[in-house]
């Protein structure tokens, strides 16, 4: 499902605070503390960064690839000098980013995944088929473009795209119509795109949900790369964390949430016994690397999806570091679908 990482309020004067998703959940989970070191993974609009700021005398560290997003940070740096700074980045990069920072070691992580209320609602970004705009749905200003793989790639490619990341049934169906359509003329518009779609799958019934929600969203998954992305985040967070900090991580649909379920099992799970049969082993190995915060996902409340209808889907994990040390991990063990046959378009 597409949805955002939150919402702007708006006055007579345009946009104002920016409230996301889950936010006094996740305080609660990260529990910023006076001279903590935070990071940010996803900075948006700055919602999170600007609540753990107001919380706590900590230092704030945030991350997003998308260059407009960072024209926000510039409000929070006079606001909070020597305490935020604002990198450009992906935060599956986090170490690199943090090391340049002279940060070894962070007390918190906290990453709100997808895309932002910002890009949603931009139509010139291409993420929205409610607002016609160029087919583009990248979050950064490099790799190729929604519009790239339609109008290039071949068609079992496509309708794998939509079907892996966007787990749409109809995906061959649709795949094939995108072919036909762009043999008379590229298609370069999400209005365009949206509308073949419907032409496939009909009118939605159920007007909560457009017919090209699953397709948008398995072109925007994989044009961004957002799953790995996630993958290395959570491997990169757990290298960076020291003992008894904290990773908070807000989800939005069951690809990014079964991910992160699988990553903080596999995590926290009880020490293993060696085999009889095998040496002796250090038994750090088998120690658990996280401790769960919750066992079962937090959800926003009614009162929260009634005034955030996009917030309906989002879930939040969290789990606070051991002192056992981090473990590597490939990421197909996480789950993360296999991109390199698709990429070879």
């Amino acid at each position: 499902m597409m949805t955002d990482r939150g919402r702007p309020s708006s006055v007579a004067g345009g946009l104002v605070r920016h409230i996301p998703v889950l936010l006094s959940e996740v305080l609660a989970a990260l529990k910023p503390e006076d001279g903590d070191i935070i990071i940010d993974g996803t900075f948006g609009a700055g919602g999170y960064s600007r609540a753990i700021l107001e919380t706590a005398n900590c230092r704030v560290m945030a991350i997003d690839r998308d260059p407009q997003a960072l024209a926000n940070a510039e409000t929070l740096a006079s606001e909070f000098p020597n305490r935020f700074e604002a990198v450009l980045g992906r935060y599956g990069e986090m170490e690199g980013l943090a090391e340049a920072q002279g940060i070894d070691t962070v007390d918190g992580v906290v990453l709100d995944i997808g895309v932002s209320s910002m890009q949603l609602d931009q139509p010139e970004r291409g993420f929205s088929f409610a607002k016609d705009g160029p087919l583009d749905m990248r979050m950064g200003a490099e790799g190729i473009s929604a519009a790239d793989v339609v109008n290039s790639f071949e068609e079992t490619q496509i309708a794998d795209i939509i079907y892996v990341f966007g787990e749409e049934r109809r995906s061959r169906a649709i795949a094939k119509a995108i072919v036909k359509a762009r043999t008379e003329a590229p298609i370069t518009r999400t209005g365009t795109l949206a509308e073949l779609v419907v032409g496939v799958l009909g009118r939605a019934r159920n007007e909560a949900k457009h017919p090209a929600t699953r397709t948008f969203q398995g072109l925007r998954l994989y044009v961004n790369s957002e799953l790995e992305e996630l993958a290395a985040g959570l491997i990169a967070a757990e290298r960076l964390l020291k003992p008894g900090g904290r990773l908070v991580v807000v989800t939005f649909h069951s690809l990014e949430d079964r991910i992160v379920k699988r990553f903080f099992a596999d995590r926290s799970s009880p020490p293993q016994k060696g085999s009889r049969h095998l040496p002796d082993q250090d038994t750090k190995e088998f120690l658990p690397r996280f401790q769960l915060l919750n066992r079962r996902p937090v959800e926003p409340s009614e009162e929260e999806v009634r005034s955030n209808p996009r917030a309906r889907s989002a879930r939040l994990r969290a789990g606070l570091r051991t002192e056992a040390p981090a473990q590597d991990f490939d990421l197909a063990g996480l789950g993360v679908p296999e991109l390199r046959q698709l990429r070879g378009a």
